[in-house]
């Protein structure tokens, strides 16, 4: 028993140290969301609730049923002697106390309401299918989160590490310069200045690595992981082909996502629905045919008869036909009829602003990703130039030919241009994806 207590606590760890070494691809972020993510969960709960409701109104096409029983009882306490008169004799009888009941089965079927209930059931059917694109536009957007998120994850964790190597420069001239001091090559004043700037790097360090685990935070409550398991992602190194791969054309990602995007395939639905509904609002001028059927019968104490044969004797069945024509309705079709034609107005309107922020969106990508591409290729020009450039100045630090605000001149354009290096690499990155995922390709960097 000990050993297999001792091995099932093994199987844990392990597995516990599996988790907190797994390092996270975008990919399995993006299916883990897809199964766990409780805004996804009650998406697809709605989904049931409105295939229950194609149900129920498919059924309002069949006729109803039911049972119902009546049963009294009364009680006299000052009730007189009553005679009945039974086969020629008279018996006498003070019945305090009496009894009656009744039974019967009702049925009733609509045969004609001007075709509601069957523009129903297609209504009805037009809103689990809106629900399900709803499902999948949230599920879109939970995807284009995370993949911003990781993007940004990849950009803080390089971000950290030209960090941590400007602060290794930092340190190394921090340290070089003290031995000039102590020769009485370099005045003390330049010392301090090299120090100050050792303990700002220090603080853009803890700075990146804040916003890095913040970053890292929101990707874990995306996927609803709620434990305290450190999280890591996936960091590859990215091709430079991958950063200056073609862009998609702009009108052949609008054109497709215009066919495939659920939000859009979503608005067309409505405008069929709100044609539905106007259709169904014109129904209720017409006449409504009901079919009813019932059978029933009834027993009571006091007359000497067996229940049974009560029931027998008192059976009776009907069958009518009920019509309602609308006469006078206060407005109520009229009304109905209005609204449901600004509904279907309303509906055109929803989307045109579906197709316009759909355009707005992939235009946006397409821009962001080709500014960031030619940024991408100035940028990396430009920390060629300024490493060089660095380089040349710490080397004239050294021998005492550049003063102290020309180094740290020299080192804060190196980094500024490592950054704006990295930022359009990873702007890049997104936007090509973004558009890649609205022309319908999943998203992969």
């Amino acid at each position: 028993m000990r050993k297999l207590i001792t091995m099932a606590l093994g199987a844990c760890m392990a597995s516990t140290g599996l988790y907190a070494q797994r390092q996270w691809t975008l990919q399995e972020c993006i299916d883990y969301a897809l199964e766990n993510n409780i805004q996804l969960k009650q998406s697809r709960l709605t989904n049931a609730q409105n295939e229950l409701d194609v149900k129920q109104s498919k059924a309002a096409l069949f006729p109803s049923l039911s049972f119902s029983t009546n049963q009294n009882g009364s009680w006299r306490p000052f009730s007189e002697s009553t005679i009945n008169l039974t086969n020629g004799t008279m018996t006498t009888t003070r019945n305090t106390t009496s009894y009656n009941g009744s039974y019967g089965l009702n049925s009733s079927v609509t045969i004609w309401n001007g075709g509601r209930n069957t523009k129903n059931i297609k209504k009805s059917e037009y809103s689990q299918a809106m629900s399900e694109l709803d499902t999948e536009r949230t599920a879109n957007s939970i995807q284009e989160q995370i993949t911003q998120l990781y993007v940004q994850i990849l950009y803080q964790t390089e971000a950290v590490k030209v960090n941590e190597e400007i602060l290794k420069a930092s340190q190394q001239q921090r340290d070089r310069a003290k031995t000039m001091v102590e020769v009485g090559s370099l005045a003390k004043v330049d010392l301090v200045q090299l120090e100050a700037q050792v303990s700002q790097d220090e603080y853009n360090i803890v700075n990146s690595k804040s916003q890095l685990e913040n970053n890292k935070l929101q990707l874990k409550q995306l996927l609803e992981l709620m434990d305290s398991q450190e999280f890591n992602v996936a960091v590859d190194n990215v091709s430079e082909t991958a950063v200056l791969a073609p862009i998609p054309d702009k009108a052949s990602v609008y054109a497709a996502a215009l066919a495939n995007r659920p939000e859009i395939k979503s608005s067309k639905l409505n405008m069929e629905a709100s044609d539905l509904a106007i259709e169904i609002a014109k129904a209720g001028y017409l006449p409504t045919v009901n079919l009813n059927a019932s059978v029933g019968t009834s027993n009571s104490s006091g007359i000497h008869t067996a229940f049974f044969k009560q029931v027998k004797t008192n059976l009776s069945n009907s069958l009518g036909v009920s019509v309602q024509v609308p006469i006078f309705d206060q407005k109520q079709n009229m009304t109905n009829v209005r609204k449901a034609r600004l509904t279907q107005y309303n509906s055109e309107l929803q989307l045109q602003d579906a197709q316009k922020t759909l355009y707005c969106t992939i235009e946006n990508y397409w821009l962001n990703a080709y500014t960031a591409q030619q940024q991408y290729i100035y940028a990396k020009t430009n920390v060629q130039s300024m490493q060089q450039s660095y380089d040349l100045v710490s080397e004239q630090f050294r021998l005492g030919l550049k003063n102290i605000i020309e180094l740290t001149s020299g080192k804060t354009n190196l980094l500024q241009a490592e950054q704006q290096l990295l930022q359009s690499k990873y702007t890049t990155l997104y936007n090509l994806a973004m558009l890649r995922f609205y022309q319908g390709e999943a998203i992969k960097l």
